[in-house]
């Protein structure tokens, strides 16, 4: 089994010898190994359909990148700077898979992305997630949910890296995760899953497996 996964775009730090760089978080590479599964970087769009001949499925990652809310019609809130457009390329990604109906999971960003890409918008500044110390918050989830299968609970505790949320939900998508406070951490539609929280910074395997187990075996 092949599974083809997002490489992100960051800057390094100031006076080191290369302005910018992709990355995967080794989590990916930790939980994949453990699956057994192959994983299939992408790093541009340019050959996309011969990934997504080779590929089983699509896993969407986290971005330290938001998205340009030009995407959303929205103007930038003032004094918000943007890093990186990865939109355009995180797009044509998906949709080369949805198009061809191969399973999609989206984490953080990607859940993000995944709604903007299918018509919904995203609230730009939240507070209250961005909680880097690793502290954990309550999601609710809606039993009947791919979520649910997985946790076999109508309450989790998730950890939250993110500052930005979905407003409106695209069409034909169903929220299957709601945190205390009334953020969108979870959707779906058919077999493209997406969650706000980082499963992989938890060695949450299990979740990888019953996505791979219920869409793509």
């Amino acid at each position: 089994m092949r599974i083809a996964i997002i490489e992100r775009m960051d800057k390094y730090e100031p006076n080191r010898p290369f302005e910018d760089y992709c990355y995967l978080d080794n989590w990916f590479k930790k939980i994949f190994d453990e699956l057994d599964i192959l994983l299939i970087p992408i790093l541009s769009e340019k050959h996309i359909d011969d990934i997504v001949s080779l590929c089983d499925g699509l896993v969407v990652t986290g971005s330290p990148n938001d998205i340009n809310p030009e995407y959303y019609g929205q103007e930038l809130i003032e004094g918000k700077e943007l890093k990186f457009d990865e939109f355009p390329f995180v797009k044509t990604v998906v949709k080369a898979f949805a198009d061809v109906h191969k399973p999609i999971l989206g984490i953080c960003a990607g859940i993000q992305e995944i709604n903007v890409i299918f018509g919904g918008s995203l609230y730009q500044l939240i507070d209250g997630h961005n909680l880097r110390d690793q502290s954990m918050h309550n999601v609710n989830l809606d039993k009947e949910s791919f979520l649910y299968e997985v946790y076999n609970s109508s309450k989790i505790d998730v950890n939250s890296y993110h500052r930005q949320a979905i407003k409106t939900l695209a069409e034909g998508f169903k929220v299957t995760a709601l945190s205390d406070d009334g953020i969108i951490e979870g959707i779906e539609r058919d077999n493209i899953v997406a969650v706000q929280w980082h499963p992989e910074a938890l060695f949450d395997v299990n979740l990888f497996k019953k996505f791979i187990d219920k869409y793509i075996k």
